[in-house]
């Protein structure tokens, strides 16, 4: 008498089936039936066949079922700026480019179709899962639900405006309003994600902390990714990243670290200790010099390490078995031992681990009864595949983490519903996605032209710009004598002293042969105390002017314009290989500055010794005033030449250059 066979909606067969689960069984050949959105059963393909009748049965023949891979850290709107600005450091790469873009094209429309092209790109390669941070995330949610993969997906939240809110305060509050809207839903999961500890204040990890914890959604944040991070994070809180994100309650949360590449022995054991999960991020962490992640430590103190691709703009892909491949190899070089994360435990990272990392083991990354029906079918009969040797059935790990592509993925299967077969897309159109990437793309590379073309743009792009006084009307003297010049200076009754200072200033200044001869200076400004050798403050900043004089009065008293001054808030490096100047001059000099008043109006008086290493020594003697008038300007350039023949200083002692061309 025949048993009656129980009824499932697919079955899906092939040679061998790859659970993943505790103890890494293997069905060869293997089957697994489904039952709706989850996994009624994995196991041998006799056995399942005899048992289970089912709907739908797709025999997948020479080929691997498998869990469908999990990306663990990703930016899926950044696809949209794929190659915008390659071979350059993090900083300059996110500050000089990205970021000016994404504050005059990201929006809640840019976001969707991003994550559409991401998606697509995913669901090809392998990925069921992933985890995306970035903005409009709502709209990335959309997006996602729509293509029918699984998304993690954390709204990212900055301490500075960012394109969808002008505020943190705004950013939690529509933070919560997403989530929500979301929590609850089949495929997203509605998260937080403070970017980093650089673009956040201890206050708004707090608050975000608290939101994550009120409704219990995971939190995800970009740490210890550069050395650079790492020191300026010890010289600013005084103490190592981990620690700081622990103190501020971070890591009691549901939380996931993505990159973790400067961590020391320390900081692992505190992320076990609270059950914090890392996203390992190969090809980013390599194309962006940024170092390589302790990974092997991690795994042995028994972190969960899961495996990321970052973002297109930084990758320039998003194929998770690329990542398989180098998070092996980057490990083995680290550690120098070929035995270091082999096959089946960097397919783990991809897969259950990388669910455990995101705290979503429950639903996804093994292929158990119960959990999400979330699979893929690698195709195992390509030539690279070529032989097959059976003898050790776990050689199967080997093939799929050394020689499979993303080619090899056949069908994708996502909370049971079919995303691929046959290579085809069920849920996206790519043709359309495509064209309407390019056409974006060509704005973008127009304001990217525009902003090449203008040192002034560039320095607009990256923040802080103020325009100063139009006219600038100066004059320089060659001085030999300083201490004859202020005995003049303070014996001449018709100047009365404001204020003064000392200082050491240290310029950098950046020459550029464009039209305008922009000339950017970088000055590292120390203001001296009164007690010998102490500095009472440093300031950076930048100012931008022209060599172009706009005119000469009589006693060579200059008339410039267009000056514009920002913050220098980041490295001279940064900024020598943001804006690439034609030439660079260095100048360094100690100033005597004060701030006279001469007939009722303003001046400021330096007197300069230049010290730069190698250049002649000399001292100048400047004046010097800012208006917005020219009419004003005629009149300060008139009352400089009247100064300079009070104080008996002579006219052929006049330089009309500045110091980048006395240096020169």
């Amino acid at each position: 008498m025949n048993q009656k066979k129980l009824k499932v909606d697919t079955i899906v067969t092939a040679a061998t089936v790859i659970t993943m689960d505790a103890e890494y069984t293997l069905y060869t050949p293997g089957a697994v039936a489904i039952t709706g959105d989850s996994i009624t059963v994995a196991g041998p393909q006799a056995e399942i066949l005899a048992t289970y009748q089912a709907t739908e049965r797709v025999d997948a023949g020479d080929a691997v079922v498998m869990p469908g891979l999990i990306n663990t850290h990703g930016h899926a709107p950044m696809t949209l700026l794929r190659g915008l600005a390659d071979d350059l450091r993090l900083d300059v790469w996110l500050m000089g480019y990205i970021m000016p873009v994404e504050r005059d094209f990201v929006d809640a429309h840019f976001c969707w179709l991003g994550t559409q092209l991401a998606t697509a790109e995913m669901i090809r390669s392998g990925t069921t899962t992933f985890l995306d941070m970035y903005y409009f995330e709502d709209a990335v949610a959309d997006a996602t639900a729509l293509a029918g993969l699984r998304g993690v997906c954390a709204q990212s939240i900055l301490k500075f405006p960012s394109p969808d809110a002008t505020s943190y305060e705004e950013t939690l509050a529509k933070a919560r309003d997403y989530i929500i809207r979301w929590q609850g839903h089949p495929l997203v999961i509605p998260a937080l994600a403070p970017h980093a500890p650089y673009t956040v204040t201890p206050q708004l990890l707090r608050d975000t902390v608290a939101l994550a914890q009120e409704f219990d959604v995971p939190l995800h944040i970009h740490v210890a990714e550069t050395a650079d991070e790492v020191q300026n994070h010890r010289q600013q809180y005084g103490m190592p990243i981990v620690p700081w994100l622990k103190k501020l309650g971070v890591l009691d949360t549901k939380c996931s670290l993505a990159h973790c590449v400067h961590l020391d022995a320390g900081e692992i054991s505190t992320l076990k200790h609270h059950h914090v999960g890392v996203a390992h991020n190969p090809s980013s962490n390599l194309k962006l010099a940024s170092g390589i992640a302790p990974v092997a430590e991690m795994l042995a103190a028994g972190l969960n390490v899961g495996i990321g691709t970052d973002g297109a703009a930084s990758n320039n892909d998003l194929d998770m078995f690329e990542e398989l491949r180098l998070a092996s190899f980057l490990a083995k070089l680290d550690t120098m031992s070929p035995v270091t994360l082999p096959a089946r435990q960097t397919l783990a990272m991809a897969t259950i681990m990388g669910a455990r990392a995101l705290h979503i083991d429950e639903l996804t990354g093994s292929l158990e009864p119960g959990k999400r029906a979330d699979l893929i079918v690698v195709r195992m009969d390509d030539m690279r595949h070529t032989p097959q040797y059976n003898r050790e059935p776990e050689n199967v790990y080997s093939r799929l983490v050394y020689a499979s592509h993303a080619e090899d993925v056949q069908h994708v299967m996502v909370n049971g519903r079919w995303l691929l077969r046959e290579r085809e897309l069920l849920t996206l159109e790519p043709a359309s996605l495509r064209a309407e990437a390019d056409q974006l793309a060509g704005k973008i590379d127009t304001f990217l032209a525009e902003l090449e073309e203008s040192v002034l743009r560039k320095l607009i792009a990256i923040g802080g710009v103020n325009r100063k006084e139009t006219f600038e009307i100066q004059v320089k003297v060659r001085q030999p004598n300083l201490a004859d010049l202020r005995a003049r200076i303070k014996n001449a009754e018709e100047l009365t002293f404001l204020r003064g200072s000392q200082r050491n200033q240290y310029d950098t200044y950046f020459l550029f042969e464009d039209r305008w001869g922009s000339v950017l200076r970088y000055r590292e400004d120390e203001v001296l105390a009164t007690e010998p050798g102490q500095i009472s403050d440093i300031i950076y900043r930048l100012t931008l002017t022209t060599r172009a004089k706009e005119r000469e009065y009589q006693n060579s008293v200059l008339l410039s314009r267009s000056r514009f001054d920002a913050p220098a808030n980041r490295s001279l490096r940064f900024y020598q290989e943001y804006f690439q100047p034609d030439t660079v001059i260095e100048v360094q000099k100690e100033r005597e500055r004060y701030h006279l008043r001469y007939r009722g109006t303003e001046f400021a008086v330096n007197l300069d010794h230049i010290t730069t290493e190698g250049a002649e020594e000399d001292v100048f003697f400047e004046i010097k005033s800012r208006t917005w008038s020219r009419q004003d300007a005629e009149h300060k350039a008139l009352l400089i030449g009247k100064l300079l023949t009070l104080l008996e200083i002579p006219t052929d002692a006049v330089v009309k250059e500045g110091y980048s061309e006395l240096i020169r």
